[in-house]
């Protein structure tokens, strides 16, 4: 298998990957996001939390992966987009962590909960309500907001250069700018993240995803577009 097909296997793999641990990690977190009752639950399923935890850190492995094996065919076409591309990928892996360490703390503070013979149940929601929004605006900014910028940019190149069917390209910039969009509605307050209108504007980028994974797994890139 040459390089540019075992890249493109990888890369394909890394986006499967990527959305399915991502899809995992937010049902696992249930029991200590949802509900009024996190503070109990939250150490009652405190292995599942961390597997949570897990599949999450495997999306950040997942996303770095994606742009860090993409960025030598990328630059062959636009080097300063394909660089701006692994910086904002990156970006979005470090928001994401920083959402992984705000449920992992508030499952520490849920064991302290537990632990606590007398708690000042005031106090620890208090600490519960900064932890939890924390994660809800990394929710936000990385799967949302810096996926949409992503997405673009990736998908710009694609279309400029042919390496796969325009059909996906343009699906993907679609995509791409329904995402921000939904981002921005979210920041306002026009809609909720975790709702109808938000699951229809996310719908078309996980679309492109998986296409374009299932393309590059199968098909792999075209190397006879040229180069600039």
């Amino acid at each position: 298998m040459n390089t540019n097909k075992k890249s493109a296997l990888i890369v394909g793999v890394l986006f499967i990957l990527a959305a399915v641990t991502a899809v995992i990690g937010l049902i696992l977190y249930d029991p200590i996001l949802n509900g009024p009752d996190y503070l109990i639950k939250g150490s009652e399923h405190g292995n599942q939390v961390v597997l949570g935890a897990l599949m999450e850190l495997m999306l950040v492995v997942s996303a770095v992966g994606t742009a860090t094996t993409m960025f030598p065919i990328l630059r062959k076409y636009n080097e300063t987009i394909a660089l701006w591309h692994v910086c904002f990928r990156f970006l979005e892996a470090i928001i994401i962590t920083v959402g992984i360490i705000s449920v992992l703390s508030l499952l520490t503070l849920s064991r302290e909960f537990a632990a606590a013979s007398a708690p000042d149940i005031a106090s620890f929601q208090a600490s519960g309500i900064v932890l939890k929004a924390i994660h809800d605006w990394t929710f936000l900014l990385g799967p949302l907001f810096m996926l949409g910028i992503n997405t673009m940019m990736y998908s710009y190149i694609f279309y400029k250069s042919k390496l796969v069917p325009r059909f996906i390209p343009i699906l993907g910039m679609t995509g791409a700018t329904l995402v921000f969009s939904c981002a921005l509605l979210v920041m306002f307050g026009v809609i909720q993240q975790i709702s109808f209108w938000g699951a229809i504007l996310a719908l078309p980028v996980a679309a492109n995803e998986m296409i374009l994974a299932v393309w590059l797994i199968v098909k792999g890139f075209n190397l006879s577009a040229p180069s600039s």
